[in-house]
């Protein structure tokens, strides 16, 4: 009776959580080196909070702050680069997951694919990730460069408007994923 009812609770959660504890544990790989230098450029460093163009407090490299004075980050400011890349790598971690786990396994990226779409998970956050077409448009079986040329531009609004910064940073991400590499990044196989 106790396993028909956890069987029946697990079917009722949304898919990213009903999967097999070994896919929910399966872990997205790093960005490259490229994808860092992109994300750096389009952040800015930022070496004690203060607000980004819509009014969101922030600190290092986009880190949004959690708290009030941005207690969360474990250095003190005003932060060096080097700390503030080390809590750039600490903060990609959600996007990273976010781009692995809502791909199915039939889509394959290349490290630069792969590296664009992170950039973009990180900037818009893993929510807008999960309910975007370029997602569900890929695990259709969409081509995973047209979808990505066709869809990233589109990301270009926050707080209302329309940012230039967003879409230079979206036409970077596209170049980015454009740029060849023979180095693979999805599916984990996992």
């Amino acid at each position: 009776m106790y396993t028909q009812f956890v069987l029946l609770a697990l079917s009722l959660l949304p898919s990213t959580f009903s999967s097999p504890i070994e896919a929910r544990a399966c872990i997205g790989p790093d960005v490259n080196a490229a994808t860092i230098a992109l994300i750096k450029e389009f952040e800015g460093f930022v070496p004690s909070p203060e607000d980004d163009p819509i009014g969101l407090p922030t600190v290092g490299y986009g880190h949004l702050c959690q708290t009030a004075g941005c207690k969360e980050v474990p250095y003190p400011f005003p932060l060096t680069e080097a700390q503030a890349t080390k809590l750039l790598l600490s903060d990609l971690k959600p996007a990273q997951q976010s781009i692995t786990l809502e791909t199915a396994d039939s889509v394959v990226l290349n490290e630069n694919q792969y590296g664009a779409l992170v950039s973009w998970a990180f900037n818009m956050g893993s929510g807008a990730v999960a309910e975007s077409d370029l997602i569900r448009r890929m695990n259709a079986g969409e081509d995973e460069m047209k979808v990505i040329e066709e869809e990233l531009p589109l990301w270009v609004w926050a707080g209302g408007q329309k940012l230039p910064g967003l879409e230079r940073r979206r036409a970077a991400e596209v170049r980015l994923a454009k740029t060849p590499t023979s180095k693979g990044a999805l599916p984990v196989g996992c």
